[in-house]
C-alpha cells in the first residue's frame, strides 16, 4: 500500500500513485498531465473537461473525452459560441457525454467568454491563463500526495479573473485542475518519472 508516494509500475518506474490506479491513466499521466496545454482552442477544451468533471472522477471525463470532442465540434470556441437552443436539446439527449443542464450551458456561455477574451487580451485566452503561472522557483516539489493542494493563491485569482469575464464553473479548485493539468503548475511527485525525465519528459 502506498503512502501517498511515489509507487512503482510494471515497468519498474516510479509514478504518481493515481498514474497507476487504472490503465487509462497510465498514459494520461505520462504523456499529458503537468506538460504545458497552449492555445486558445486546446485551453477552452480543458476548462470545458475540468467544469464537466466537477463532482465526478477524472476517469469519467477521461473515457468520454472523444465523444465530447465530438459533440462540442473539437470545442472549437467560434462553434460552440455559435451553438443554439437546439444544440443544447442536441447535446442533453446525448448519452456519450455528461448530460447535465448546468453543465452543457456553463460550456455554451465560457465559449462565448472565450471568444470575448481573445478578441479583447492580447495574446488571447492562452496569454490570459499563463499569466496566471506561478514562478516554479517559489513552488516547493511534492514528496507525497498529502503535498499536493487543492487550491492555490493563484487558482483563487485566476478563478475570480475568469468569472469576472463570464465564465462558470470555475472556482479556485477547478482552476486548480486546470493549472495542473495544463502544466501551469508541476504537481508530479518529485521521484516521478514524469518530472525527473527518465520518460523523456
Amino acid at each position: 500500500m502506498s503512502d501517498g508516494g511515489t509507487v512503482e509500475g510494471p515497468d519498474g518506474r516510479l509514478r504518481c500513485p493515481w498514474g497507476l490506479s487504472t490503465p487509462d491513466y497510465l498514459a494520461y499521466h505520462d504523456e499529458e498531465w503537468g506538460r504545458p496545454v497552449h492555445g486558445d482552442d486546446a485551453l477552452f477544451e480543458r476548462i470545458c473537461l475540468e467544469a464537466f468533471q466537477s463532482g465526478l472522477s477524472w476517469i469519467t471525463i477521461l473515457r468520454r473525452r472523444e465523444t465530447f470532442r465530438a459533440a462540442f465540434h473539437g470545442f472549437r470556441i467560434d462553434a460552440v459560441a455559435a451553438f443554439t437552443d437546439e444544440d443544447r436539446v442536441r447535446l442533453l439527449a446525448d448519452p456519450g457525454i455528461i448530460r447535465n443542464r448546468a453543465k452543457v450551458d456553463a460550456a455554451m456561455a465560457n465559449a462565448v467568454a472565450a471568444r470575448a477574451v481573445r478578441d479583447t487580451y492580447e495574446g488571447g485566452l492562452d496569454a490570459l491563463i499563463w499569466s496566471f503561472a506561478p514562478d516554479p522557483a517559489t513552488r516547493p516539489v511534492p514528496k507525497t500526495t498529502a503535498d499536493v493542494p487543492a487550491t492555490s493563491p493563484e487558482s483563487a485569482a485566476l478563478a475570480k479573473d475568469l468569472k469576472k469575464r463570464g465564465f462558470r464553473f470555475v472556482g479556485p479548485t477547478t482552476a486548480y485542475a486546470l493549472m495542473q493539468a495544463c502544466g501551469l503548475v508541476d504537481d508530479h511527485l518529485a521521484d516521478c518519472v514524469a518530472r525527473t525525465g527518465v520518460t523523456g519528459r
